[in-house]
């Protein structure tokens, strides 16, 4: 679905233009998605495995959910309306956590994405069997323990979307969480 957004400068700061997302993709604007990484106490991250229909990396595993942020939409808002949206989590301002806004170039063919990436970060210990998923952007989700998704990335990176170092990163934050959260 094509969605107007507002566009940015590579420092972030608003140009006061709005564009379809289609346009920023083939132009190469920046432009602003909210990602979202779901975790549990155990070090586990739910994984969304892209739907088979996508037109970018369908079929791989990705970010537990994630979105354009559309226009004159807060990151916040948009990060808990793809959660709901995409897999079926009801979340509220402060179940999120805010971790940081990562700078992401990259081209896939005609496809240019310029992106600043409002990381979130939400713990989650329920049953994710009852979750209701929009099939148009995902096929399944599943909790993995880091320490699988480190061997993996490094031995199977084709099979999910190529996020680069952005995946260790993650993993390292949500192992820091996880600690934290059994040691209590």
């Amino acid at each position: 679905m094509d969605e107007p957004i507002d566009i940015y400068n590579e420092q972030n700061e608003a140009q006061n233009i709005i564009q379809m997302r289609s346009e920023a993709h083939k132009k190469g604007l920046w432009h602003r998605s909210a990602h979202m990484w779901v975790y549990n106490d155990n070090s586990e991250i739910l994984l969304q495995l892209r739907s088979a229909g996508k037109i970018i990396f369908p079929g791989k595993w990705d970010v537990s959910s994630a979105g354009h942020i559309g226009e004159g939409e807060e990151a916040l808002e948009s990060a808990i309306r793809e959660l709901q949206e995409e897999i079926g989590i009801s979340a509220a301002n402060e179940d999120l956590q805010f971790y940081k806004i990562s700078k992401q170039s990259s081209q896939y063919g005609d496809f240019l994405d310029n992106e600043f990436h409002y990381v979130y970060f939400l713990k989650f210990n329920d049953d994710i069997s009852n979750l209701v998923l929009q099939k148009e952007e995902v096929e399944k989700i599943k909790f993995y323990h880091t320490d699988f998704l480190k061997t993996e990335l490094n031995n199977n990176p084709e099979d999910f979307v190529p996020h680069g170092k952005y995946w260790f990163d993650v993993i390292s934050e949500v192992e820091k969480r996880s600690n934290k959260n059994a040691n209590k």
